[in-house]
């Protein structure tokens, strides 16, 4: 299958990311390769451009795609260790880092993946195939308490208690494996008047690939990461999807601008508070009127720019 990718916000990341064409920069989830080949036009031949995915296929399919380049380096591998998977190709600091974060496209298209309730296909959801953990372990492992948090929490579901009771109703009986017999039981969870707000399962199946995948415990300490790396005036465009990610990347890029926690009443900070730099857009970008009518991902997207000191 063909690695299609509609980029969001595409020319709002790269002017966000305000790009030197001598620069180095990460594209920290290559996915579709849509952002990284507008980056990478704007490179000199002494400029560089680093791809960063999980996702093996991802990676294959982006050096086709910019395959005319030569100023590409790609990495297999998580964003979330970033520090050290640049460090590894002898590089300590960068120019730009791009995060289009959330699942791809093309994995919610690639019905074997798991990662779509529409089809059937093996309870998998990961991104990266080398992990072991997968969305049938989880169905099938998880206790009651920590299927209800996951649910409740990640896909703001609020008939997690239901759709739980059912699981594990019907995993005593016979272990979950297809993607069509978890979309059974959230149909069968949820009151048929209840279902008008788009497919039952989207909000079960998206909290289950966050766990599967581990997408938001460790962004605070990622986005904390990414701009320790960034070079003086160098900028991190982060996109999320989902309201706990862009509330993760809020809080951190909060605290890297410097927060005092001292009383109000002090003439001066004696908390020790420390700026790294400012936050450029203080709401979030959101997709223009036109992307919204053209690419439907881009509807709870949220670009958020950080530039360093």
């Amino acid at each position: 299958m063909e690695f299609l990718h509609k980029p969001v916000m595409l020319q709002e990341c790269i002017k966000g990311l305000n790009i030197k064409e001598d620069g180095i920069y990460v594209d920290g989830t290559l996915g579709g390769a849509g952002h990284s080949n507008e980056i990478a036009k704007k490179l000199s031949s002494r400029g560089l451009l680093i791809g960063i995915d999980r996702d093996e296929e991802a990676l294959e399919a982006a050096k086709k795609k910019l395959e005319k380049y030569s100023n590409i380096k790609y990495i297999h591998g998580n964003h979330d260790d970033i520090e050290e998977l640049i460090s590894k190709i002898g590089i300590n600091k960068v120019d730009g880092i791009l995060l289009d974060l959330g699942v791809s496209s093309y994995q919610l298209d690639e019905r074997n993946r798991g990662f779509s309730y529409m089809g059937e296909a093996d309870l998998d959801m990961r991104m990266d195939k080398t992990q072991s953990l997968t969305a049938k372990e989880v169905i099938n492992t998880y206790n009651e308490e920590e299927l209800r948090r996951i649910i409740s929490e990640y896909g703001e579901e609020r008939f997690a208690k239901q759709i739980v009771a059912n699981i594990i109703k019907q995993r005593n009986i016979k272990e979950i494996e297809k993607t069509t017999e978890l979309v059974e039981i959230i149909k069968r969870s949820i009151p048929i008047s209840k279902q008008k707000d788009g497919h039952p399962a989207k909000r079960t199946f998206q909290a289950i690939r966050i766990e599967v995948n581990n997408e938001i415990e460790p962004l605070f300490n990622t986005i904390k990461q990414c701009v320790n790396i960034l070079n003086s005036k160098g900028r991190l465009a982060v996109i999320t999807f989902h309201s706990l990610e862009d509330r993760s990347v809020k809080k951190a890029l909060q605290e890297l601008e410097g927060i005092c926690n001292c009383p109000s009443d002090l003439p001066y900070c004696v908390c020790g508070c420390k700026s790294e730099g400012k936050v450029i857009n203080k709401k979030p970008i959101t997709a223009s009127k036109e992307e919204l009518e053209n690419n439907s991902r881009s509807k709870s997207a949220k670009l958020r720019i950080f530039e360093k000191i």
